[in-house]
């Protein structure tokens, strides 16, 4: 379920009809309703980034403007950019829930563990809210970050997990999470790198979402 209002009762029935391209939508469709507002409607599908962020053969891609309608207390402006593993929304897969989100944000924007912790916890609190977990599912989310060793390029880097009710199974799940900040200073950004798996840090996937952020670079 996208959103509850009489407006959307289409959005809904569409967000019924298919699970993986349902939750896909959401994720834009979430992002971009709360600048509807006096502005023109950003299309993520569209939207051309500035910057290089590669996309792997068969791997979904999502864009929605930053601050996002469903975590409104992140308050930064800006972009934020995800990339899907092909077995995201399958749990018999080895990726499942296994992504990465790069936030394009505005200016200097100062990060430490505590932030990037309060901005998780606010981030999947509102992301399980949304995809209309029953009241008798629902866990609080817990996260836990600490800085780490940082990785080249980095300004900083820090590794954690998040605790919170997997939406699509309606279980507890846990999230090992690296994110890396970065900034690319003529672009006058400050870049957020958030590479997500169930799966422990010694897994494959991490290879895979390691390479991502590789080859990103802050210009085309």
């Amino acid at each position: 379920m996208c959103i509850q209002s009489n407006r959307d009762i289409l959005l809904i029935n569409y967000c019924q009809m298919n699970k993986i391209f349902a939750l896909l939508f959401c994720f834009g469709f979430l992002g971009t309703k709360a600048q509807e507002t006096n502005k023109p409607e950003f299309d993520g599908h569209k939207w051309e980034a500035p910057y290089n962020l590669p996309v792997p053969r068969a791997y979904g891609v999502e864009r929605f403007l930053i601050p996002i309608s469903f975590a409104p207390s992140i308050n930064y402006k800006g972009v934020e950019d995800i990339r899907f593993t092909p077995g995201w929304a399958n749990s018999k897969t080895h990726d499942y829930w296994t992504y990465a989100f790069l936030w394009w944000l505005d200016g200097n924007v100062e990060m430490d563990s505590v932030t990037i912790a309060n901005n998780l916890k606010a981030y999947y609190t509102g992301l399980a809210k949304a995809n209309n977990v029953p009241a008798d599912k629902q866990l609080p989310v817990k996260t836990s970050f600490k800085e780490s060793k940082t990785g080249k390029g980095d300004l900083k880097t820090f590794t954690g997990t998040i605790e919170m009710v997997d939406y699509m199974t309606k279980e507890p799940l846990t999230l090992y999470a690296m994110v890396h900040i970065r900034r690319c200073n003529e672009e006058k950004k400050t870049v957020v790198f958030h590479k997500i798996s169930p799966k422990p840090f010694t897994h494959s996937n991490w290879a895979t979402l390691d390479e991502l952020w590789m080859q990103f670079n802050c210009k085309k």
